[in-house]
This record gives C-alpha cells, structure tokens and sequence, in this order.
C-alpha cells in the first residue's frame, strides 16, 4: 500500500465534509458521506464510521438520520448480522439535483413575490430582485432538460454495459 493513501483517503473524506458545509450542510454529514464514497466494503457499520472518522457514535447516528432523510444513503442489513450498516442509495447525484432544482424554485417564487411587493416601483429599484428571478427561472426550465440528458445518458452507458 502507497504510504500517502491513508493521508490522501483522509484528505478526500475533509474535502467532502467542507463541500456539505458549502452547501449548508453539517460537515460531519458530508464526512460520512465521503468516506461511504470509497469504503470497502461498500457498506459500513455505525461502529465502523465511528472508527474510520476518529467520530463519536451519537454523531455518526444523528448524521446517518439526516443523510438517509435526504435520499443519499440508506440503511441495510446483511444475512446473519444483526447490526445496521450504511451505504450511498443508488441514484444519489439525482436525488440532489432534485433537491436544488426545488430550491431554486422557491428563490424564483420569493423572487416573484418580491417583484409583485415592488409592482409600482421604478424599474432601477427591482432590478437586483429581477436578476435574482430571472437567473433562477432560467436555471429552473433548464436543469430538468440536463436531468433529461443525464438519464438518458445513464441508459446508454447502460445498454452498452450489457451489450459488450
């Protein structure tokens, strides 16, 4: 084994707990969520992230929760064992792009409400309102196209996969 790897496997899993943080949430979550991304096996226990992260088991309980209330891991049991372990749900990339695509919704329906409020004001008054609308209007026609072009994308890899 490189020497570096366990550093740089360490590193990997700081530098997805700080992107969570970026994106509001819990860095503990996104550090679970990293280290899920290239644990073998796949599948870890509460004990085993709690080791693996150098993090408390009431911790790693709370943040399992919340991450399997967002759709990116769930919970499995394996035959003979009696304990839980996590792994990433299938299909968790979408499952976060569903996610913003109904934030952005709800910034361009503040946005609206907010123009609606400013109706009879001057145009130089809505302006950073009207950005603010306009941007995530546009963003809300087009992410669900790209989601279109993923998926079909993700079946043709698909196909192929099975073909050769």
């Amino acid at each position: 084994m490189n020497p570096d790897q366990p550093f740089e496997r360490i590193h990997f899993v700081e530098e997805v707990g700080l992107m969570f943080e970026l994106a509001g949430l819990p860095r503990m979550s996104g550090r679970i969520f990293g280290w899920l991304l290239i644990a073998e096996p796949p599948y870890q226990s509460n004990t085993d992230l709690a080791e693996g992260l150098h993090a408390s088991k009431g911790s790693i309980s709370t943040m399992t929760r919340m991450l399997i209330q967002l759709g990116l891991i769930e919970r499995v049991s394996l035959p003979t064992e009696r304990r839980d372990y996590f792994q990433i749900k299938p299909h968790a990339w979408s499952q976060m792009t569903r996610q913003r695509m109904a934030q952005i919704t709800a910034f361009r329906q503040l946005a609206q409400r907010g123009l609606d409020m400013l109706a009879t004001e001057p145009p130089h008054i809505k302006r950073r309102l009207q950005e603010m609308h306009d941007i995530h209007a546009f963003l809300e026609k087009e992410l669900p196209l790209l989601d279109e072009r993923w998926k079909e994308e993700q079946a043709k890899q698909q196909f192929q996969g099975n073909v050769e």
